[in-house]
């Protein structure tokens, strides 16, 4: 049996007292909660003030992303040792916003200004092999743009995206990953994938990691659903016998909303 695992992404959100404030009420609603693995993800400024909050919890600190080198001359990056240092036990790599993979249009994303957003399935690969080498749990995302649903490639692009991200992964290590399927045309945009097509598209998930790493492996390891998960639609998606959890976005930010989504998954 798959325990459950719900993630809050806060993304660029949540800075100082806000985000210590933030953290104080998601462990007050949720600490204790059994049955069900739970974790925040705030911005790298905020990790040492959250995990100072979240000690001695049940709720896991992660991080939104990870470098693959653990020191060295590359400007603006986080290596897995630094996440490790600030007591971070989770991070999630290869996020569609960090492969510069918007659901929504937005003004100043140019395709000159895109380029600033360079994961690629090899970079995701690399960073997921290096927090796992450093005992970090990884949240794996992948997901289909709405032209690549609506020319009917959503399988192609996912079990692209995580066969690639798992070439090479040893089985003692799959075992600390989760996947998340997120449809990028869902991800803050409001829509919220069908919750039977996703129940599908996450049984399309598991079966290539089956033909990665052989069916045991892909029956143990949990796959996330995300893309405008709510308060209200939590239960129908996690009732999916091929959903194990959920990655929240915004509803991350809104504690008793979270709280809600938490105790769906049990």
């Amino acid at each position: 049996m798959r325990k459950p695992f719900v993630a809050g992404n806060w993304k660029m959100n949540g800075l100082g007292e806000a985000a210590v404030t933030l953290a104080s009420e998601v462990r007050r609603l949720i600490d204790g909660v059994e049955g069900v693995e739970v974790a925040v993800c705030p911005p790298y400024p905020s990790l040492e003030g959250v995990s100072k909050v979240l000690a001695g919890s049940t709720v896991k600190l992660g991080a939104q992303d990870v470098f693959w080198k653990d020191s060295g001359a590359y400007t603006g990056k986080v290596s897995s040792p630094m996440l490790k240092a600030v007591g971070c036990g989770v991070v999630i790599v290869g996020h569609s916003e960090c492969r510069g993979r918007f659901g929504k249009a937005d003004a100043e994303i140019t395709d000159e200004t895109i380029l600033h957003f360079g994961d690629t399935d090899a970079s995701v690969s690399l960073k997921l092999k290096a927090a796992l080498k450093h005992g970090l749990d990884v949240i794996l995302c992948c997901g289909e743009m709405l032209a690549e649903r609506e020319a009917g490639n959503t399988d192609q692009i996912v079990g692209v995206q995580v066969q690639a991200a798992l070439h090479g992964v040893s089985t003692a290590d799959l075992a600390r990953v989760t996947v998340a399927y997120e449809p990028v045309w869902a991800i803050g945009t409001g829509e919220t994938c069908d919750s039977a097509e996703a129940n599908r598209v996450c049984g399309v998930i598991r079966g290539v990691i089956a033909h990665v790493a052989g069916a045991a492996v892909a029956e143990q390891i949990r796959i996330q659903y995300g893309g405008s998960v709510t308060a209200d639609n939590a239960a129908e998606l996690l009732s999916q016998p091929e959903i194990d959890g959920a990655l929240v976005g915004g509803q991350s930010l809104k504690p008793e909303a979270f709280a809600k989504i938490v105790k769906a998954a049990v």
